[in-house]
């Protein structure tokens, strides 16, 4: 038999004059043939290892070659594919295949799961004293010895036991990580040489010592090649004729047992090879007819019937996948073994370990829930839309563990070039992960964010129920907090924003404020808390970018960590994966434990082993009362609020919250139960082109019922718990004193206190004017947290009666009143005719100190006696 490499074809010619042993020495074939004879004969003397001594030189090198090989080779874990599964109870079993992994096609299976026919087929043909010899046959060896006397090329003469030690050699050569050296063992491993004849004669005999015959037979019907990348008669008997090996009929049998002879000739899969299979069939069926395995009319039978295949490919990798909508899922599973460090040290190591280590592998995804989630993507997104590179994604994580319950995409998932190139729509990235789990950059997060910075808002002590000034405005960047920035501030700039509408203005509640996605809320909010705090509490929910930073002058560069900026507390300008915003959501659904997404569940080897796999690493983001207060007004939102589509259909309690990114470029939904979280995001997976054109701005909205339609019947879900006091009152504060400021001074003073300022005109004042005369409410009294507090400004035109005026003559209070722009009416207390040069000030009225308008009169009452009375 001749063993072929999988991948290539090799040829060598059996006639070389010389061969090489590994120790450098060159035996003619002659001396070859001396060789063979003399361990031929040890061997049939003694059926062991030779330990006699042997006359001659070429009888004393064989037998020292002989002794000095190793005495036994362990066949070990033969390579078999990888398989996913998904937990179906309405399938047999339970499992549902998502898809196998191999590097060879191969299933291990027992003695009893083998047609007799195969068995006999390969014995009869191919060592007929199979049963009866101890590993080697010494008369076959004999007569290839003479046979290769001329020439060196040892071939034939090779038993069952001794093809079975060569497919181990060969796979031993295979079971390197590295492509170097893997290819440099199997050139070893083919080497024609004495010593690799003589090192399988004595692999064969101790293999024959530690097994039975059946043992070696089943071995090797497990090993072999039977073309391409097809190993071991289960998997051949499937790919060829779409049958099990215990199934398979007698011409069939003996098919697949002739492919093993040379499979790049022999396979049937080929058309070209079909006569040559048959012809080597048929001498197969010859030689159980001639050693009486089959009868002469099983033989006619037999031989007159055609090869005719059934080709049943198994489909390798993710496209088998694709079929039923879990295509990026089943990439999501690969990439992560590939990052796990548990299965190799480098990746190349883990994925061809995953390949060939016959895992089973229980995934997490719902079979249910993903063809729900599949349909209402790609029901309400097509794959491709001329004028944009739409893109449509849908993930849902189970609150409270990170196992991704459903992962999809509008565009299918393919890794074939060919199938790319043949497919404009279909697509290798998968869009709802990280670049390093699916190749995707991320999507910006726009208003999604919001609910972060609320977290921050209540962990600081502050309500839903405050009032914050909501208004679009232009805002000072030193206003911002952030103690991780020089200064302690943001910046000495200065920025504008607007609202997505102005229905709602001044001071208005946190509450309303989510509810209807208000971009200036968000700012006044930030503008009381520390701006690095908010974003570091987001990095604690996991938020990250989904591909490290490429602007080299931004602080981030070369990191997946978030961009402080203001606008960002409102906008989210970081493009996130899907998938980390769903477990960021998941926290507020779940008492503030945020858990990394995990997409395994279990991992068993081809011996069915556990294994150790990175699982979803759950810890405490914010405090149970902190996410309650923020599942409060995000419930809300869903209720009364712009995320209403994210309402049950069977009263199940959601929170949500939507997100746009400017000109609808990236939209989202962001939506959960106690049990579910789920992510839509609708976009762009290239370019900045608007959604609003097309349609797909309100895609987000058709899609998230459908899949928490299924998710709410399977999974159920509490209401969340009742947020604390503190998150709810409504706090007074006292107004302060701004009479006499400026305008602007004032204004400052008052939003640092948390109020919203408005402009109540001119009013009488004595102050100067344009400075602030009054408020309202007043100075001194209390207002809840974010109340509208009306600036009334001097109109400049009062003045104030001066003090000093009693006791002076009327000339000179006239003279203090004249200096006041006030006119002095003079009066005696006695009726008599005033002299103001000579009667003195008894009272004035309007009193000292009373503000009155420029101009007006003010009463002088002066002393005024009679000449007789003054006698």
């Amino acid at each position: 038999m001749t063993q072929q490499r999988p991948t290539k074809t090799r040829a060598k010619s059996s006639r070389a004059r010389t061969v090489t042993t590994s120790t450098g020495r060159k035996i003619s074939g002659v001396f070859g043939a001396i060789a063979m004879s003399v361990v031929a004969g040890v061997l049939v003397a003694a059926a062991v290892t030779p330990v006699v001594a042997v006359s001659g030189f070429a009888a004393s090198s064989a037998v020292s070659l002989f002794e000095n090989l190793p005495e036994h080779i362990d066949p070990g874990t033969l390579p078999q594919p990888s398989t996913i599964y998904a937990k179906n109870p309405n399938v047999e079993g339970g499992l549902e295949k998502v898809a196998d992994f191999y590097s060879q096609d191969r299933e291990v299976v027992e003695w009893d799961e083998i047609s007799q026919y195969v068995k006999d087929a390969v014995v009869s043909e191919e060592d007929p004293r199979f049963y009866t010899h101890g590993g080697v046959d010494v008369l076959a060896a004999s007569r290839a010895v003479l046979q290769n006397a001329a020439g060196s090329g040892f071939s034939g003469a090779s038993t069952v036991t001794m093809q079975y030690v060569r497919n181990v050699l060969i796979q031993e050569s295979l079971a390197h990580a590295d492509e170097a050296d893997r290819e440099a063992a199997y050139e070893d491993a083919m080497e024609q040489t004495v010593e690799r004849k003589l090192k399988e004669m004595r692999y064969a005999i101790s293999i024959e010592k530690k097994n039975t015959k059946d043992q070696i037979l089943l071995g090797y019907l497990n090993i072999a090649l039977f073309g391409n990348r097809v190993y071991g008669i289960e998997s051949a008997a499937h790919y060829y004729f779409n049958t099990t090996a215990k199934d398979l009929t007698l011409p069939q049998a003996a098919s697949l047992a002739a492919i093993v002879n040379a499979p790049n000739a022999l396979a049937i899969d080929d058309p070209d090879n079909l006569e040559a299979n048959k012809e080597r069939r048929d001498l197969m069926l010859h030689s159980m007819y001639k050693h009486g395995r089959i009868t002469e009319a099983q033989y006619e039978e037999a031989i007159a019937t055609p090869v005719e295949p059934h080709i049943t490919p198994r489909v390798a990798g993710c496209s088998a996948a694709e079929a039923r909508g879990m295509g990026s899922f089943c990439n999501y599973v690969q990439r992560y073994i590939q990052n796990d460090p548990n299965f190799g040290a480098t990746q190349q190591e883990r994925d061809y370990n995953f390949n060939r280590g016959g895992w089973q592998i229980i995934a997490t995804v719902n079979p249910e829930l993903q063809a729900a989630a599949t349909s209402a993507v790609r029901d309400n997104v097509p794959a491709i839309e001329d004028g944009i590179s739409i893109g449509a994604t849908a993930v849902s994580v189970e609150v409270g563990t990170g196992k991704v319950l459903a992962m999809t995409q509008n565009r299918p998932f393919s890794e074939d070039p060919d199938v790319l190139a043949a497919n404009p729509g279909y697509t290798s990235i998968n869009y709802n992960t990280d670049y390093d789990y699916g190749g995707s950059g991320g999507f910006q997060v726009g208003s999604t964010f919001k609910p972060i910075t609320l977290a921050e808002w209540i962990r600081t002590g502050h309500s839903v129920r405050d009032r914050v000034n909501v208004d679009a405005r232009t805002v000072q960047e030193s206003s911002f907090s952030a103690k991780c920035m020089p200064d302690g501030v943001y910046g000495y700039g200065s920025f504008g924003f607007q609202n997505d509408d102005n229905r709602y203005k001044g001071g208005q509640q946190v509450l309303t404020a989510t509810q209807w996605s208000v971009n200036g809320g968000f700012i006044s909010m930030q503008q009381e808390m520390d701006l690095c705090d908010t974003f570091d509490l987001a990095e604690k929910l996991g938020v990250h970018r989904a591909a490290p930073m490429t602007n080299e002058d931004l602080d981030n560069y070369g990191t997946t960590k978030l961009t402080r900026v203001p606008s960002g507390v409102f906008a989210g300008v970081d493009e996130v994966a899907p998938v980390t915003m769903a477990n960021a959501y998941a926290a507020f659904a779940g008492d503030g434990t945020v858990c990394d997404a995990v997409p395994i569940e279990k991992i068993t080897d081809s011996d069915g082993k556990e294994m150790k796999f990175t699982g979803g690493n759950c810890r405490e983001a914010i405090s149970p009362e902190v996410a309650a207060g923020v599942a409060y007004a995000l419930e809300a939102t869903v209720n009364g609020g712009l995320a209403s589509s994210a309402q049950s259909y069977i009263g199940v309690p959601h929170l949500g919250k939507t997100g746009s990114t400017d000109d609808y470029v990236d939209t989202w939904l962001i939506a959960s139960s106690s049990r579910v979280s789920t992510a839509v995001w609708v976009g762009n997976v290239e370019g900045k082109v608007s959604l609003i054109p097309y349609g797909y701005n309100n895609s987000r909205h058709a899609i998230m019922p459908r899949i928490f339609e299924v998710a709410d019947n399977i999974y159920g879900g509490e209401a969340f718990p009742a947020p604390s006091e503190s998150a709810l009152r409504q706090t007074a504060v006292t107004v302060p004193d701004v009479k006499g400021k400026s305008v602007e001074e004032a204004t400052r003073i008052l939003e640092a206190q948390g109020f919203t300022v408005a402009d109540g005109g001119d009013t009488d004042s004595e102050l100067a004017r344009g400075l602030v005369a009054r408020t309202d409410p007043g100075a001194g009294g209390d207002a809840w947290m974010g109340a509208t507090i009306t600036l009334f400004k001097s109109s400049g035109n009062m003045t104030k009666v001066p003090d000093g005026l009693t006791g002076v003559t009327g000339n000179v209070a006239g003279e203090r009143l004249a200096a006041v722009s006030l006119n002095a009416e003079f009066v005696c207390e006695t009726g008599d005719k005033p002299d103001p040069g000579k009667n003195k000030v008894v009272s004035v009225d309007p009193a000292s100190g009373t503000a009155v308008k420029s101009g007006s009169k003010v009463k002088i009452k002066l002393a005024c006696a009679t000449e007789e009375k003054q006698d």
